[in-house]
């Protein structure tokens, strides 16, 4: 004798019948399903912006050293930065992307560059 789940479409109940002692028409066994939507939370682009001062290889090393990228795509980015003048480097949740422009822009203060790292809503 195999064993199967028992489906929505099974009858509860004892030898009774359908729905149990309370007769036909009583069926307490139907559940009522809510739908819950679980929202994702805002994403945020971190940006870096070009100047006239801050060295290229100095945004490389940010590049790498806070966002994880290989020198191939941290010189990738430096360009379009230098050419566009800004170039989207992440998109993370708000507290991430917060954080990694704090960590920017202090890195750059203690070095004495100029370079600019903001968010924004993606």
């Amino acid at each position: 004798m195999s064993m199967r789940p028992l489906t929505m479409s099974d009858k509860l109940g004892g030898p009774e019948g359908p729905g149990g002692p309370e007769g036909p028409g009583n069926d307490t066994s139907l559940l009522t399903k809510t739908k819950t939507k679980t929202q994702r939370p805002p994403l945020y682009k971190v940006l870096l912006l070009n100047d006239d001062y801050t060295p290229m290889e100095f945004v490389v090393h940010v590049l790498e050293r806070f966002f994880g990228l290989n020198h191939a795509q941290a010189f990738e980015i430096m360009l379009t930065v230098h050419k566009k003048g800004l170039a989207v480097v992440g998109v993370f949740s708000a507290e991430v992307a917060e954080t990694k422009v704090a960590q920017v822009m202090d890195f750059a203060r203690r070095h004495q560059h100029p370079l600019q790292c903001t968010m924004e809503k993606e």
